[in-house]
This record gives structure tokens, sequence and C-alpha cells, in this order.
């Protein structure tokens, strides 16, 4: 039997997490969005999907997952629903892969073609966009947001909250510490430090 699950985040990156959810079938059965903001309604009709209230739900019965792309938005919304008592949801797409010895914290979510090859940690509510690759021997922390087309290379190590643009490259051996922000088309060459934002070919801070 299908466990219910929602979908915290009813604007574009929370609809792109909803075709994930249709992607593995009876594995899961929609229950709604929840968003206190302001919605699409006409883009939520279209899925043939609502926004339903927090209070609504059975915490006991039902799991949940994050469509939302900003890592500080993705941590404040899990102290909520853990506080509410809801256990978060792993979704992985069909069409993702992982090699062996990788380990998904819970609320991870990886989209289709995102690829996590051999002995690669992910903490919670990670998450990899379409095309998003994490290579051999990297520790990803919590609330990390992999954009369309990232590579992250072998034996990197990755710190809580880490934005990556899309199409960034992180070269091997690299550190990029917690909370900085890699812009997108960016190429790191060298550890990036805590709270930084790094930009170019090869990547250096913003100015």
């Amino acid at each position: 039997m299908s466990a219910e699950i929602v979908i915290v985040g009813a604007g574009g990156h929370g609809r792109e997490t909803l075709d994930i959810v249709d992607a593995l079938g009876e594995e899961w059965r929609f229950a709604g969005f929840v968003d206190d903001g302001e919605v699409v309604a006409e883009r939520l009709e279209r899925r043939d999907a609502s926004v339903v209230a927090l209070e609504d739900l059975d915490a006991a019965a039902v799991r949940y997952v994050i469509g939302i792309g900003d890592s500080v938005a993705r941590e404040a919304v899990d102290a909520r629903m853990s506080g509410a008592g809801f256990e978060a949801a792993t979704l992985v797409h069909p069409r993702a892969t992982i090699g062996g010895d990788v380990r998904l914290a819970l609320g991870v979510v990886l989209a289709a073609g995102a690829q996590v090859t051999t002995n690669v940690s992910l903490g919670r509510h990670t998450q990899l966009n379409v095309g998003a690759c994490v290579s051999h021997d990297c520790e990803v922390g919590d609330f990390v947001t992999l954009s369309p087309g990232v590579y992250v290379n072998g034996e990197c190590e990755v710190g809580d909250g880490v934005f990556f643009g899309t199409g960034a490259i992180v070269t091997p051996r690299t550190r990029i510490g917690a909370g900085a922000k890699v812009g997108a088309g960016a190429v790191v060459l060298d550890d990036v430090p805590e709270g930084a934002t790094v930009v170019g070919v090869p990547a250096r801070a913003a100015s």
C-alpha cells in the first residue's frame, strides 16, 4: 500500500519535485502541497494538485519532502515539520543512479539524471537537481543545493547549507565551507571559506 506524502512549497521547485513523486508511481500517494504563501492556482490545477493545511494532516501517517531550492528556507521548514511530529521522506527519481556504499539522509531528493557514484554521504534535505553529479568519496552536509548540471568531483567535502548554481564544477579534493555559494558556471579549483560567494573561471570571491 502506498504511503502518503506532501510537498512543502508549491512553486516551480515544488512542482518539479512532484514530477519525482509521479515518476515513482505507486510508491507514494500525493496528498497535496503545504504552502503558507501565495500560489499560482492555475498551475496547480493543471497538475491536479491543491494546497492542504498542515493542521489537517496526520503526522503519524503522512511523510513530507521539501520542494524549496533555498537552503536556509529548507532548514527552517525542516525544523517546523519535525517539530510538528512529521518524518521526512527520501526521493530518488527512477532515472537517477546510485553506486555502492552511498548514504542518503532523510529528506534527500535526487532528480532525473542525478548521479551519486560510490562511497558518498549526502546529508539531510540535500538536493541534487536534474543532471547533477557527486563523485566518489565525497562528504556532503545538510541542506546543500546542487542546481542542474553541477559536478562535484571525487574526495570533496561540502559543508552544510552550500548552494551551487547551475553548471558549477568542483575539482577533486576541494573543501567548500558551510553556507558558501558557488555561482552558475563557476569552476572551483581551491577551497572556499565558510559563507563566501565565488564566481567565474577559475572561481574567485565575488566583489
